[in-house]
């Protein structure tokens, strides 16, 4: 009879448990590993051998097969090598394991009988949790990481005979001592360095309140990166689902640095405009998460996002769209969560200087370039404001602070979170499907009315006219209204600037 250990697999961010049968069959001494197994699984045969044999133990001279099940998913990685060791020394009676049915076991085996670490472990421990695995076995550099979740043991080994003598009822390794770095809770950059641009960075904190993606097109030098890189000093902390779903993500991606607390801070991602469609949406032989899916939960800045490639801008539309994205391969396909707040910065023209006198551009060249920008990605673009410039010598001006700016977010956000509690997937206004919006933002008769003239003056699309109530519902909750009123609904109808401009040059 065939011996059965458990073991783990991903797919995108999401766990799946796999049953690793081992069986040895009369026959020329062979080793097959069947269950869609990829190179680097097929590969562990020549590192159990060594493995085993250094260890202490004896590697059978038989045919061996070992299956994955369930046999009709794909699996990847090298983790596989623990549970195949002990499945087949389990199958050859030379362990007597006290209690293996609870137990899951992940780890890469070196050929000196070493368990080296892998990336992917968080999913993994999360998914031995849900099939109420009482246990888990793995490296000890992995063992920070998984401990974050709760309510599993997590034992760590550095060598397989380690893992066989706890399996064999001895006393566990010893204890690992987490150490907590210390916590960097403060920024270097402060939005009381932003003198002059008041009425910017209030739709700054409208659209951090609100999760809206923003626009940004002014001169040189203006300040649209410097504003762009204080967005993550005015948002909130992730609160633990969100934190655990942005840690799946960069767990897979072999990405987490800090290992044994939950990142509460939120993703800020500034890929080059050099960015290839993959690096953006994510790609590679086995489908790895990109930009848009590291910066889930925070913020995605493209700056110079006209010198982005137009095939890298236009692949952003259906992951604004459906905040995830779905990468396909011949293998199979992965979902990689992607709800992020786009803020992109660009200049006005070519040459930058549009509107001042140093221009030379022609209303052609202006429009070619900011057609970089396609029609769709435009109307995804919630808040669209064009940044002038400042008198750098006036010491009276100062900046808001992002203290202030963050109190006033917060609370919006707090209002938001319990208004949608009931719905899962909703946790900011951006996020309304517009059966929501006539549920949550009704509009009385003085607000439909000026929008309907909006409208048949400047031929809105309907989801700009949906992105209209949701930047005025959340002005709304930033100065505590219940309900939207025409103000609200007026300061809102003045957050697309570049997109009215537009209609006008070259007319």
């Amino acid at each position: 009879m065939a011996s059965t250990v458990q073991s783990f697999t991903t797919t995108g961010i999401q766990g799946h448990l796999i049953e690793v049968e081992t069986d040895t069959l009369i026959g020329l001494p062979t080793v097959s590993i069947v269950g869609l197994a990829d190179k680097a699984v097929k590969e562990a045969k020549e590192r159990l051998e060594a493995a085993i044999k250094n260890a202490g133990y004896k590697f059978p001279p038989q045919k061996i097969v070992f299956n994955l099940a369930p046999s009709d998913m794909k699996k990847t990685g090298t983790h596989f090598d623990l549970p195949m060791a002990i499945g087949l020394l389990l199958q050859t009676n030379q362990i007597h394991p006290v209690s293996l049915s609870k137990t899951g076991l992940i780890g890469e085996l070196s050929l000196n009988g070493f368990i080296r670490p892998v990336s992917g472990i968080l999913p993994m421990v999360v998914k031995a949790k849900e099939c109420q695995l009482k246990r888990i076995i793995l490296a000890k550099e992995n063992v920070q990481e998984a401990q974050i979740i709760k309510g599993i043991e997590i034992i760590g080994c550095n060598t397989l005979k380690e893992a066989i003598h706890f399996l064999n009822g001895k006393q566990p390794p010893p204890a690992i001592e987490i150490i907590n770095p210390p916590s960097a809770n403060e920024y270097s950059v402060d939005f009381k360095d932003v003198k002059g641009l008041h009425s910017l960075v209030d739709y700054i904190s409208i659209s951090a309140a609100g999760g809206h993606n923003f626009l940004m097109v002014g001169p040189p030098g203006c300040g649209k990166s410097m504003i762009a890189k204080r967005i993550p000093t005015i948002l909130p902390n992730m609160i633990e689902n969100e934190s655990l779903e942005v840690m799946k993500i960069y767990s897979v991606a072999n990405l987490l640095k800090d290992k044994s607390s939950l990142i509460t801070k939120r993703p800020f991602r500034s890929p080059h405009h050099n960015a290839s469609t993959n690096a953006l949406i994510g790609g590679g032989t086995y489908a790895l998460p990109g930009e848009i899916s590291l910066a889930h939960n925070g913020v995605l800045f493209l700056d110079e996002i006209a010198e982005f490639s137009k095939k890298a801008l236009d692949s952003l539309r259906q992951p604004l769209e459906d905040h995830a994205v779905t990468i396909s391969r011949v293998w199979g396909s992965n979902t990689f969560p992607a709800n992020f707040m786009l803020i992109g910065a660009m200049n006005p023209c070519p040459c930058g200087y549009y509107g001042q006198e140093k221009c030379r551009c022609t209303d052609y060249e202006i429009i070619k370039y900011r057609q970089k920008l396609s029609g769709p990605i435009m109307d995804r673009m919630d808040i669209q404001k064009y940044v002038g410039t400042v008198d750098f010598f006036n010491e009276e001006d100062e900046g808001i602070s992002s203290a202030d700016i963050r109190t006033r977010v917060e609370k919006a956000r707090s209002i938001q979170q319990k208004r949608y509690e009931a719905l899962p997937d909703i946790n900011c206004n951006a996020l309304l499907t517009p059966a929501l919006i006539n549920q949550f933002c009704p509009l009385d008769r003085e607000c439909t009315k000026l929008l309907q003239q909006v409208y048949h003056r400047f031929r809105y699309s309907g989801r700009s006219l949906h992105i209209f109530i949701k930047v005025a519902r959340t002005i709304a909750d930033l100065e505590g209204e219940e309900k939207i009123q025409i103000h609200h609904l007026k300061k809102s109808l003045l957050s697309r600037d570049i997109e009215k401009e537009t209609t006008f040059i070259g007319g």
